[in-house]
C-alpha cells in the first residue's frame, strides 16, 4: 500500500512538471512576438519549459527506478532513498538550466570555482579517501566476500559479505552473544576507516580457513598423567579427524604446573568458522571421558579435585552449619564479620577466586579461614590462611565468614 502511493506521489509530480511544460511551449505560440532573453536566446516561456523539463526528466527516471525495484522484490523505502538522490540533481541542474538560459553560466561557473571547489574538496575528503581504500583493496586483496576479520581497535569481528566502493559491509561475529559465530546482524564499514585500522584476517586462505585452537582442563596431582592426554588426544582425534587429513597437522599436547595440580592444553587445528562447535563437541566428549576414568579427575582449587568434593559434601555439611555441631571442631569455629579480615600479600587471581567462589556457592565452605586477632583491638583480625576462600566469600557477599581465631600470644582461642 505504501510503495502504491509513494509511486502514485511521484506520478503526480511528473504529470504536473509535464503540464508545465506543456503549458510554457503552448504560451510561447501564443505570443510569437515576445522578446528574446539575453543570453542563449531563448523567449520566457521556453527558459520555463526548458527549466521544468529537468524534474519533470528526473520524476520519470525515479517512478521507473520504483517500478523496477518492485519488480525485483526490494523494499519499497530504497526507491524512495534513491529518489531523494535524483530530487538533489534535479535541482542542480534546474540552477544550471536557469543560469544557462540567462546567459549568466559564466557567472556561476566563477562563483563555484571560488567557492564550491573548496566546499566539495572538504566534503568529499572522506569519499575519496573510501574509494582510494576500495581500489587498494580491490588491487591488494587483503580480503575478500567471505573472508572472517577482526579489527581490534574497533572490538569488531565479522564475515565480509560485500566490498563497495564507499562501504564494506560484515555479518558481525559474536556481540549478541558470547561466542565467535556470526549472529546476521549487518554492519556498514566506511572503507576511508580502513586507512586507520589494524585489519586482521581469519581466512586468508580460504579454501584452507583453519587456525589453532586450545582446550584447557585440570587435573589433580595423583590423577594418571598419561591417560589423560589420551582422553584429549583421542577425543580430538575424532571430533577434528577430517581437519587433521587436510592439514597434516596432529593434535598435541603443553601442560603447565599450579598450585592446585595441572594445566593439559589440548591444541589442535579448528576450522575458522566452525570453532565453537568443534570446541563445544571436544569439551563434552573429554568431560564424559574424564568421569568415566577412575584414574583421572579434574582439580578444583582449595577443595582439590571433583569427587574429593562431593564425598566431603556427602560426609558433612557446609561451615557455616558447624556451630551447631555438638563436637571439638565445630565449636573451634566462629562467625567473624568479612570485612573485619585484612589480607595482606598479593591478590589472589581472579580466575581462580571465580572457580572457587562456584565451588563455594554449589558446597558451602568446607574449611574455614584461619585468623589472629590484631593487638589492641577486639574485633579486628589478620588472615592467616585462607586468602582465595576469602575472595570468594567476599565475592558472593557473605557478610561474615567461618573462621579459626588464633591470638597472638597464646594460639586458638
Amino acid at each position: 500500500m505504501k510503495s502504491s502511493s509513494s509511486s502514485a506521489r511521484t506520478a503526480i509530480e511528473s504529470l504536473v512538471w509535464l503540464g508545465i511544460i506543456a503549458a510554457a511551449l503552448a504560451l510561447d505560440r501564443l505570443f510569437p512576438g515576445i522578446g528574446r532573453l539575453r543570453g542563449a536566446g531563448f523567449s520566457p516561456f521556453e527558459l520555463a519549459a526548458l527549466v521544468a523539463g529537468v524534474p519533470a526528466f528526473f520524476s520519470l527516471l525515479t517512478l521507473a527506478n520504483k517500478r523496477l525495484l518492485a519488480r525485483r522484490g526490494m523494499p519499497e523505502i530504497e526507491g524512495v532513498m534513491i529518489g531523494r538522490v535524483y530530487r538533489l540533481a534535479a535541482v542542480v541542474a534546474g540552477v544550471l538550466a536557469l543560469a544557462y538560459g540567462l546567459g549568466g553560466i559564466e557567472t556561476f561557473g566563477a562563483a563555484f570555482a571560488a567557492f564550491g571547489g573548496m566546499l566539495l574538496g572538504w566534503s568529499l575528503q572522506a569519499p575519496v579517501s573510501g574509494f582510494a581504500a576500495w581500489v587498494l583493496v580491490s588491487l591488494k586483496r587483503p580480503f575478500r566476500p567471505g573472508d572472517r576479520i577482526q579489527l581490534p581497535q574497533l572490538g569488531l569481528t565479522g564475515d565480509v559479505t560485500s566490498i563497495g566502493p564507499m562501504y564494506t559491509t560484515l555479518n558481525q561475529v559474536g556481540g549478541a552473544i558470547g561466542s565467535e559465530e556470526a549472529v546476521g546482524r549487518h554492519i556498514l564499514l566506511p572503507n576511508a576507516m580502513l586507512f586507520g585500522q589494524v585489519v586482521i584476517n581469519y581466512t586468508v586462505a580460504q579454501d584452507a580457513a583453519y587456525m589453532l585452537d586450545e582446550l584447557v582442563i585440570r587435573i589433580t596431582f595423583d590423577s594418571d598423567w598419561e591417560q589423560a592426554e589420551k582422553i584429549l588426544l583421542d577425543a580430538a582425534n575424532e571430533v577434528t579427524g577430517d581437519i587433521i587429513e587436510a592439514t597434516g597437522i596432529k593434535p598435541y599436547i603443553r601442560s603447565d604446573i599450579y598450585d592446585y595440580g595441572v594445566y593439559l592444553r589440548l591444541r589442535y587445528q579448528t576450522r575458522v568458522k566452525d570453532r565453537v562447535e568443534i570446541s563445544y563437541l571436544l569439551q563434552k566428549r573429554v568431560f564424559n571421558a574424564v568421569r568415566n576414568a577412575p584414574s583421572v579427575d579434574f582439580a578444583i582449587p582449595f577443595i582439590y579435585s571433583y569427587r574429593a568434593g562431593v564425598e566431603r559434601k556427602e560426609e558433612a555439611a557446609p561451615f557455616p552449619d558447624l556451630a551447631a555441631k555438638p563436637d571439638k571442631e565445630a565449636g573451634r569455629i566462629r562467625q567473624i564479620p568479612a570485612e573485619k579480615v585484612h589480607a595482606s600479600g598479593e591478590l589472589p587471581e581472579a580466575q581462580d577466586v571465580e572457580q572457587v567462589a562456584r565451588s563455594v556457592a554449589a558446597l558451602g565452605l568446607l574449611q574455614p579461614i584461619v585468623v589472629v586477632r590484631r593487638p589492641g583491638t577486639s574485633d579486628e583480625y589478620d588472615l592467616m590462611a585462607g586468602h582465595l576462600r576469602l575472595a570468594a566469600c567476599k565475592k558472593l557477599g557473605w557478610k561474615t565468614i567461618p573462621a579459626i581465631v588464633m591470638d597472638s600470644r597464646r594460639g586458638t582461642k
